[in-house]
């Protein structure tokens, strides 16, 4: 360790592939380990904060993202320039991606992820299914080899089946996948989904998995070593979904007793040996009726990472960086010990009375919630543009406490607490989610949202708070909220925006 406190062998200086909350997190965390950083952007960026954050910024191309920062080419150009010796690609856009990690490699640059080799066999879910089996993984019943002809399809799903799952090999996001529920509905799912397959991922293979009904979605958080170290961090429960994309996440899950938690996390770490894998990464389960199943693993930092690091005590995005350096990590099994309980909540730019559409535009008022347990990581500003061009996230909200329901106390006081003005969110939609029974109680799985007619609900809300915002009481309240949160910011104690 030098003498101003930085580890000697750390990556010198790294360019973020990547923009909003996410880039801004991965600069804080080369900020104390005293590494420059590196920021490209768009167009439509070029007022964001993590462009005034960083030591140095370069201009990508237009808005567009893929003008932009799915331009491999481009990037790649900036580094070698810049002389960033290493790329975080955050998540999203290139994060998965096996060709640009290969890039980044054959040009000397050390990519802040997983080997080449891992990310090729865990991006094909075709490949990694059939490797996991092999290894003694509990998997989702179905096959291993990629369907095109759907008469083929017909047989394995009744062989299986009904329902059934068809599932892009090289999916991610929630996209391609689709359930069959009959013989009937085959021949077009699958020609639907092999071209959307296609259209996104250059890939149509597609194969099919036996359909579970309303489980549970519990991913384990892995890190490991380039010296053959690998642990896990325990799990987050990613149940409540749309559209197979999750919008709030929970650690830990009320589902698991302690033995299947121990016993899901190992095979966790077998997954990622299996793999061969070092870096931060994730595998995600179905859970149901105390079964699990092994679905696929993420090659990447999750947008839920920060619940792990709230009661964990891990700075994820810093032992990445420390990994990619070539050091090993500071943490065994044994020490990883999760205290209390975390939520997070996904704030985007959503408009709840027009079906949840992405609802782009000017922030006109902007205060975020401060005080014990309460973490904001967001990458905007009041006065800040969002643009079209990408995801709608405005920021993530994450609570801490002692237990599952002061977290959810406290999470209900931090939403209460946020403002945001001059464009559409779905904060109306936490709070409703906050006050459910079924939520409060833990028992709910990925059918949540329709069983319980959630999105029905948020706009009767938002229709409601409408009414009544008239009225001297809304007012008054609003008033005070603001007054609170003012005050909080000029303290010490107040949120650190990144300015």
């Amino acid at each position: 360790m030098t003498a101003s406190g930085r580890e000697d062998g750390l990556l010198n200086k790294v360019m973020i592939a990547n923009r909003g909350e996410i880039a801004l997190r991965i600069m804080r965390a080369c900020k104390e380990l005293g590494i420059s950083t590196v920021a490209v952007y768009s167009d439509a960026d070029k007022n964001a904060l993590f462009v005034r954050y960083a030591d140095e910024k370069y201009n990508i191309g237009p808005g567009p993202a893929s003008q932009s920062y799915l331009n491999m080419e481009k990037l790649i150009e900036v580094a070698l320039e810049s002389g960033a010796e290493g790329i975080h690609p955050g998540y999203g856009f290139l994060a998965e991606n096996a060709r640009f990690a290969r890039l980044c490699r054959d040009n000397g640059i050390e990519f802040i992820g997983p080997p080449v080799e891992a990310m090729d066999l865990m991006g094909s879910k075709i490949d990694s299914k059939k490797s996991m089996i092999e290894a003694g993984v509990h998997v989702v019943p179905g096959v291993t080899e990629a369907i095109s002809d759907h008469e083929r399809a017909k047989d394995i799903a009744h062989d299986i089946g009904y329902p059934v799952m068809l599932k892009a090999s090289a999916g991610g996001g929630g996209i391609g996948i689709q359930m069959v529920s009959s013989e009937e509905e085959m021949e077009k799912a699958l020609e639907s989904i092999r071209r959307l397959a296609k259209n996104s991922f250059g890939d149509d293979a597609v194969f099919i998995e036996k359909f579970i009904e309303d489980p549970r979605h519990i991913e384990f958080q892995v890190i490991g070593d380039k010296h053959g170290n690998l642990i896990h961090l325990y799990e987050r429960e990613c149940s409540v979904q749309r559209r197979h994309q999750k919008l709030i996440e929970e650690t830990p899950s009320a589902a698991l007793t302690p033995e299947l938690r121990e016993e899901m996390g190992e095979q966790a770490v077998l997954a990622a040996k299996t793999a061969g894998y070092y870096n931060a990464g994730t595998c995600e389960f179905m859970f149901k009726d105390g079964k699990y199943y092994f679905l696929e693993m993420n090659t990447r930092l999750q947008v839920e990472h920060p619940i792990t690091e709230a009661t964990t005590g891990v700075d994820l995005a810093r032992e990445m960086i420390r990994v990619a350096s070539g050091m090993e990590l500071e943490y065994t099994q044994e020490d990883i010990r999760p205290r209390g309980h975390a939520i997070e909540c996904r704030i985007n730019a959503e408009d709840p009375l027009n079906n949840f559409a992405p609802a782009p535009g000017k922030i006109v008022r902007y205060a975020e919630p401060s005080g014990p347990g309460v973490r904001i990581d967001s990458g905007v500003y009041q006065g800040f543009t969002i643009p079209p061009f990408y995801d709608s996230m405005i920021a993530k909200l994450i609570v801490w406490a002692e237990d599952r329901p002061r977290a959810i106390a406290r999470m209900k006081r931090a939403l209460w607490e946020y403002q945001i003005g001059g464009v559409r969110h779905n904060i109306p939609f936490h709070q409703v989610v906050m006050d459910h029974p079924a939520w409060r109680e833990g028992n709910y799985d990925t059918s949540f949202i329709p069983r319980y007619q959630i999105l029905d609900k948020v706009v009767e809300y938002v229709k409601e708070m409408k009414a009544q915002s008239r009225g001297p009481k809304v007012a008054a309240a609003m008033a005070a909220v603001e007054a609170v949160i003012a005050a909080s910011q000029q303290g010490q104690g107040g949120q650190d925006t990144g300015k």
